[in-house]
């Protein structure tokens, strides 16, 4: 049985392919390179989905926050093509397969929800565009969007800020931490969404093996934090030192100001429907997941 994932290579695919193999699994990534389980994004647009293909996950994505890069016209053309334009690609593939997989997994990000300091989002909330993040996670679910004529599954996870050993937010901040010149970033009291990369693996396999899976799953940890807390736990994980703030001035001139919201604002995402299903969380608290990845 081969699960294909688009955007395999990366950081959160690593994790995942190492877990799928260990349920027996053959996962293919997608890219744009071929090599050991790897086609390329040509391959499957010519030759479809392998005959023992049991699911598809779209994972793909153009990193959004690089220090120095600004979203420029080019730079939002890369990000929407990396995700809604290669998930446009995969769900062509699942309904032209002559045996669609049982489910194929999206996904797509908490700035679907808009920044606030005190509401409490669940799945449940329906929020309308605000911003160029929040359109693109409208366009990207969408994308993902199997017409009901399929007899495969849909689910759209939408990831929080993941942190792990190897990648993500924590390998950015590693060194000035490590050094003992980490603290707040900004105010420090925006929320900050989270959850671990296993947990994101871990979600992926729980909503293709579990048949009642369908629809938005929030990729967030249960133990909600604001992003002092985070940063704090961290540093103690790290036994060093909480002292030194990333002033919002500087983080604006690292990224650009449209794009240093990412780290200045925050919103409250719990994974309601995610529990409810029945998924339970490896690292559900911000202390257990520093320690792992510190």
């Amino acid at each position: 049985m081969s699960i294909i994932v688009g955007g395999g290579t990366g950081f959160i695919g690593r994790y995942f392919a190492k877990l799928g193999k260990s349920k027996g699994y053959n996962v293919i990534s997608v890219s744009r390179k071929a090599g050991a389980n790897c086609i390329t994004w040509s391959d499957v647009s010519r030759n479809g989905l392998p005959e023992d293909c049991v699911a598809v996950v779209s994972m793909s994505g153009e990193p959004i926050l690089q220090p120095f890069k600004r979203w420029t016209a080019d730079m939002k053309a890369k990000v929407i093509e990396s995700r809604v334009d290669k998930t446009q690609l995969l769900n062509r593939a699942v309904c032209e397969a002559s045996k669609p997989p049982k489910v194929f997994v999206g996904f797509s990000g908490v700035a679907y929800y808009k920044p606030d300091d005190f509401k409490e989002y669940t799945e449940d909330d329906i929020v309308t565009p605000y911003d160029f993040l929040s359109e693109l996670t409208k366009n990207w679910e969408a994308a993902a969007k199997i017409p009901s004529t399929v007899p495969t599954r849909s689910v759209v996870l939408r990831t929080g800020v993941v942190v792990g050993r190897g990648g993500g937010v924590v390998e950015n901040i590693r060194l000035p931490f490590s050094l003992g010149l980490g603290g707040p970033i900004g105010s420090g009291n925006q929320w900050f969404p989270w959850i671990h990369v296993e947990d994101v693996a871990g979600i992926v396999m729980h909503a293709i093996e579990t048949d009642t899976v369908t629809g938005v799953l929030n990729g967030t940890a249960p133990g909600a934090v604001k992003s002092s807390e985070f940063t704090k736990a961290f540093a103690s994980a790290l036994c060093r030192p909480h002292l030194f703030p990333l002033p919002a001035f500087v983080a604006r001139g690292v990224f650009g100001t449209e794009e240093a919201d990412v780290l200045l604002d925050g919103q409250k995402v719990l994974p309601k429907r995610t529990q409810e299903s029945g998924y339970k969380f490896k690292f559900p608290d911000v202390e257990s997941a520093c320690r792992e990845v510190s």
